[in-house]
């Protein structure tokens, strides 16, 4: 009964030791474990004190002692007795009342209500965080109904309430253009605080330029690429204030808006084709500029026959028709009398005509065949690329295979893009240099004709 006594007598001292000893005051390990040496040298000091105390009390004291430890000991046996009684009895008692509850619930159907309350507060709560709508309202209400959909608890009044506060204020905000102050993500990360103007769930736009959503951040950002062509109806929707107005709305909700500005540039798409792309443009630039300069050519020695046509008794040097009717005369001072010395030279004249009418013409069919070959070059490139990055990667991403892919289309569209238009172009150039060809033959043979007839009356 003694060492009962000592136990319970030490282990009072030791806890009241370590509640009173300042072990929060270290600061490292060291200072820590010296602290513990030092209070467990004070505990078995104390200890051994209390022990000599018990020892050298007489022996009445020790039973009054004795007695005093097992009284108290009863009575916290007795304390915990009658606690752990009253705890079981309130555990029995809040279990019939949750089977009680869950029974007038099943009665009044409840439970169907709030599994369908949740089911549509989890439906809503994906829905929200998508909606550029959620970027007006910042009173956590996404938050309440991720919290409301994963609780177990009987939902209260309040709860329900707020749910069908909730919908019925997202199915109105989508009808509505609303025009708010907001948080606004600027390219280079910093926020800016300006009127947002928001088109339904659709589109939203500030200081004239359009903004996407970050489901994420729960923020708007400015749009890094702009599309140039629909920014004037940026403009008119945030400048407008009532009526109608001609605007643009994504129905995707920023799908569309978000791939109509990444659609490469002219300048990205040359870029794209590298090296083959650039030499069909190149062959394509050098076969244009040939057309043009020879189109002006043929016109203007059009209009110069006409007018020669118009006057075949003065022929001029300055069209291909008075140089035929030049070289007819020979010295320009009377017709050549021997019919076929006259044949030979209006021949002679024609096919000194004929090769500044055609030019570019072989060059230009040339284009037309080799845009088309250095397309098919371009394309077998592209694959090639495509092939190797699967190869690399071991995998089939599109993005991956994007590069290659898109290398080899620009390179075929190239190629067609300059063999059709050159095409109709030397179709065009044949046709006009064909007809003044015909009018020099034409006139020619007439020459030779009259010149042949007017021998045979002499």
């Amino acid at each position: 009964m003694s060492n009962r006594i000592l136990k319970i007598c030490s282990g009072l001292a030791l806890l009241t030791t370590i509640v009173l000893s300042p072990l929060s005051s270290a600061q490292t390990i060291e200072e820590v474990l010296e602290q513990a040496r030092s209070v467990r040298a004070a505990e078995q000091a104390l200890f051994q004190q209390r022990v000599a105390e018990f020892n050298a009390a007489p022996a009445a004291e020790q039973q009054r002692l004795r007695q005093q430890a097992a009284a108290a000991r009863e009575a916290i046996s007795a304390t915990v007795q009658e606690k752990t009684n009253q705890f079981s009895a309130n555990d029995l008692e809040i279990s019939g009342l949750i089977t009680q509850l869950r029974d007038k619930a099943n009665e009044l159907g409840l439970s169907e209500v709030f599994g369908l309350a949740r089911q549509i507060a989890g439906d809503t709560t994906t829905t929200l965080e998508q909606s550029l709508i959620n970027a007006q309202f910042t009173d956590g209400r996404v938050a309440f109904l991720r919290e409301f959909s994963e609780s177990d608890s009987m939902a209260s009044i309040d709860e329900l309430e707020r749910v069908w506060t909730e919908l019925t204020r997202e199915i109105t905000a989508q009808g509505q253009v609303a025009r708010f102050a907001g948080t606004v993500i600027q390219p280079n990360g910093e926020p800016l605080q300006t009127n947002v103007v928001r088109l339904g769930p659709f589109t939203a736009v500030a200081d004239g330029q359009y903004l996407a959503y970050l489901p994420a951040l729960n923020r708007l950002n400015i749009m890094p690429r702009q599309p140039e062509e629909l920014l004037p109806n940026a403009d008119r929707l945030e400048a407008a204030t009532q009526g109608y107005v001609q605007t643009t709305v994504d129905s995707t909700k920023g799908v569309l808006l978000g791939m109509f500005v990444e659609r490469p540039t002219w300048g990205e798409r040359i870029e794209q084709g590298e090296l083959v792309g650039l030499i069909i443009i190149i062959v394509g630039a050098l076969a244009t500029l040939a057309f043009f300069y020879q189109l002006f050519y043929l016109i203007f020695a059009r209009l110069a026959v006409s007018k020669q046509m118009r006057n075949l008794q003065q022929p001029t040097n300055n069209n291909p028709l008075g140089r035929v009717l030049l070289a007819f005369k020979g010295d320009g001072s009377k017709i050549e009398d021997d019919s076929d010395v006259a044949e030979l030279r209006i021949s002679e004249a024609v096919m000194r005509e004929v090769p500044r009418l055609e030019r570019f013409q072989p060059f230009l069919r040339l284009a037309v065949a080799a845009g088309p070959l250095l397309g098919l070059v371009g394309t077998v490139v592209g694959m090639i690329i495509t092939f190797q990055s699967i190869t690399e990667s071991g995998s089939s991403d599109p993005k991956l295979m994007a590069g290659g892919i898109g290398q080899a289309m620009i390179a075929t569209v190239l190629g067609l893009g300059v063999a059709v238009p050159l095409l109709f172009a030397g179709a065009l150039l044949n046709s006009m240099s064909r007809s003044i060809v015909q009018v020099l033959d034409e006139q020619s043979t007439g020459m030779l004709a009259d010149n042949i007839e007017k021998r045979k009356h002499v």
